[in-house]
């Protein structure tokens, strides 16, 4: 059971091999790679704005 397994894994992979269309690889990652950027700001602007607000806090201890 398990070469069955096998071996139709290794015919998918060739196929896969055999296929011309790949896809869009550039453009898929040049958004892949945008939506992070784009992530990494706004987790950046949040941040900035949770530790500005809680340094504002006064606690009385001075």
């Amino acid at each position: 059971m398990f070469v069955h397994y096998l071996t139709v894994i290794n015919a998918r992979i060739e196929l896969l091999r055999r296929s011309g269309d790949r896809g869009e690889i550039t453009s898929t990652v040049l958004v892949i790679a945008l939506l992070a950027v784009l992530a990494l700001a706004v987790m950046g602007i949040i941040a900035a704005k949770l530790i500005a607000k809680a340094n504002s806090i006064d606690l009385g201890l001075g």
